[in-house]
Order: structure tokens, then sequence, then C-alpha cells
């Protein structure tokens, strides 16, 4: 790697490192969430995840380092290509997954979220980052495999959820944050080659690998 790439990939790494601080602020200086569908003080918040279900409480730890790691894909997108139609996908979607963000760190207050979030930051920036420098294609198709597991670990979560029941308004957040997952994959999937050479295959198995394991250390620690 030149070091002029390194340059500009430590640059995009702080970059995203200041905009998430500016996430976490925005959410310590709020004063109201969600949670119910409805407004309530951002105090409820704490009553109402540790009265969760543990595995419930575990998946949405899990869904929230998720939705971290995301912004951070695109992040690290955004600082190193520089193909027009690949930006524009990702500032984008940049702005889906900050809404997704900060609706999750409503319902999960700060001491109950994975203590990884720090690897998080890295290895997602990275995930995003590394495909940059191939092209656009690579960016797509990373995209597209890591939405289709985003997918199926919402639907993991939905389906045992009753609609009617308690946590109705929390299934359907999780119904909205999936079917926007749904979308980027869909659109990732159009812009990606139908015929995907060998390097950009194996990384996209590592990309669902490292997915999968990410979701289990967060539910963990």
């Amino acid at each position: 790697m030149k070091a002029e790439q390194v340059s500009e990939s430590v640059g995009g790494l702080e970059a995203a490192t200041q905009l998430v601080d500016i996430v976490r602020s925005a959410h310590d200086a709020a004063e109201t969430t969600v949670l119910r569908g409805s407004v309530e003080p951002s105090g409820a918040v704490w009553p109402v995840f540790v009265g969760l279900p543990p595995w419930l409480q575990k998946e949405l730890r899990s869904d929230h380092a998720g939705e971290f790691g995301a912004v951070m894909i695109y992040r690290g997108i955004l600082a190193i290509s520089r193909d027009k139609s690949a930006r524009q996908f990702a500032e984008r979607h940049l702005v889906t997954e900050q809404k997704h963000l900060q609706l999750m760190e409503a319902i999960i207050p700060r001491g109950h979220r994975t203590r990884l979030l720090p690897i998080w930051r890295v290895l997602g920036w990275l995930t995003g980052a590394i495909p940059a420098f191939f092209g656009r294609q690579a960016i797509f198709a990373t995209i597209e495999a890591v939405e289709t597991f985003v997918d199926h670990h919402y639907e993991q979560q939905i389906v045992r959820l009753d609609p009617q029941g308690e946590f109705g308004p929390l299934r359907q957040t999780l119904v909205d944050c999936q079917a926007d997952e749904v979308s980027h994959r869909d659109e990732a999937a159009r812009l990606a080659p139908p015929a995907r050479n060998l390097l950009i295959r194996l990384w996209c198995s590592v990309v669902g690998t490292g997915s999968v394991a990410a979701v289990v250390a967060a539910k963990r620690i």
C-alpha cells in the first residue's frame, strides 16, 4: 500500500471516530426516546431495557453493535473510494444507518452495550475501506454480503416477538430497520457484478463469517 493511501486511510479513520463521538454526544443530550412508539423521558430507557427477557437484551446488544459497525463501514468506503456512484451510494445509506444507530442508542443504555465497540470501530471501517481499494464492484458485493446477513439476523428476532404482545412496538422498530437493510441489499445486488472473481467471492465469505462471529461476541461481551 502506498504511503499516500495509508495516510488517507488514517485520516478517514480519525474522521469516522469523530462522527461516532458526535452521535454519542447527541444521544447523551437527548431527552426523549421512541421505544414504545410514543415519546417518553430518556430515563424510561433504563427500566424498560433491564426488564426485557435476557435473550432479547442480548439480541438488541448485537443489533446496536451491528448498526455501529454499519456506520463505520460506510465511513470507510467514503474515506477511500473516489468513484462517484459508490460515494453517492455510501452517502445515502450512511444517513439511514446513522438513524438506526440513534434508535438503538435510545433503546440500549450505555452500560448495557457491548464492550467491543472500539474493535468494531476499526473492523467496520476496514470492512468498508478494503473493498474500496478494489473499486465499486467490490464495494457493492461487500454491502450485499453484509446486508444479507443482517436481514437474516433481524428476521430471527422478529419471528420470536408477538406483533400484538407487550413488545409489539419494539418488534415494529426491528421490522422497519430490517426493511431498510433489505433495500440496501437489493440495491447493492443490482449494482454488483453478476459474475464475481475468486477474490471477491473469498472476501464476501470472510465478511459473512466475520458477521456471524461479531454477533456472537457482542451478545457475550
